[in-house]
């Protein structure tokens, strides 16, 4: 999971003008909460525009749902609990479905499938990690074992950088922080500003939006050693909703499916991370 603070960028949008696929509710203007600053799930513009993956998602929700809504950046690490206080009616951010978090809040379907791994300088050490591009599940015991003993061998005495409050620092903790310093940022952006800048040997995020960064920053920083899926790294991204909405809950899961069986989520994925990362019907 994931800022500057509290974006003061808030898009409104209003009803598509194709016809909705259901309107058997009325779901008023929905109050959409995201970070404004995960590329290429979620980022603002100069002028204000929150754009990405995410918020194309909203908007096709928007037309074939029947609603109106408004998206604004919000910080991470007050989303949740302001989606459970009312401020949102749902938290579109690339957040990991966990069954930690379901007992909080309810999971639409996934749109996004999930793996998290790790980046670092070209000329680090790290670079040249064990298990670069072989990706490791947590039912595979075994092989969740091996990586895990290769990766404190490799991450002993290291600096890894992580946003608070995500999977990917519950990870961390579980698995690296007795060999490593694990340091925790408000801001995914700020932890690529310690990598390139030389505090930190490494940062650990979602595989989608480290891609954009080693894209952006090719000359100087890849991707290396494993990555991991399952456990508490979750299963994939969805929108979190308050516990007892069940007509959005339904309306929205009954949306995306449609998305996904009729190809949909997959052009949007490839739109913004050049690969398709959309689950599969």
């Amino acid at each position: 999971m994931m800022r500057k603070g509290l974006f003061a960028a808030t898009l409104a949008l209003g009803l598509a003008a194709v016809p909705a696929l259901s309107l058997a509710k009325d779901f008023g203007t929905l109050k959409f909460a995201t970070e404004g600053s995960y590329p290429p799930f979620n980022q603002t513009t100069p002028n204000g525009k929150i754009v990405g993956y995410e918020p194309d998602i909203v908007a096709e929700l928007a037309k074939r749902v029947g609603f109106k809504y408004e998206i604004s950046a919000q910080k991470w690490s007050g989303m949740i609990p302001g989606l459970i206080d009312g401020k949102y009616d749902a938290v579109i951010d690339a957040v990991t479905v966990t069954p930690k978090r379901a007992e909080a809040i309810d999971f639409t379907q996934q749109y996004t499938v999930s793996v998290s791994s790790f980046v670092t300088a070209k000329s680090s050490p790290l670079a040249t990690l064990p298990g670069t591009g072989t990706v490791v599940t947590a039912d595979d015991a075994a092989g969740m074992q091996k990586a895990i003993d290769e990766l404190k061998t490799s991450f002993k005495g290291k600096t890894i950088a992580v946003q608070v409050a995500t999977i990917q620092t519950d990870f961390l903790q579980k698995y690296l922080g007795d060999v490593a310093t694990i340091r925790t940022y408000q801001a995914g952006p700020e932890t690529f500003a310690d990598l390139m800048n030389g505090r930190v040997d490494a940062v650990m995020a979602s595989r989608t939006n480290l891609n954009a960064f080693v894209k952006k920053h090719a000359n100087a920083i890849s991707s290396s050693g494993y990555g991991f899926s399952g456990g508490v790294l979750g299963a994939g991204s969805a929108i979190g909703l308050r516990k007892g909405n069940a007509e959005l809950k339904a309306a929205l899961d009954d949306a995306l499916a449609a998305m996904i069986k009729d190809g949909t989520l997959s052009k949007l994925s490839i739109k913004w991370f050049g690969e398709d990362v959309a689950p599969k019907a």
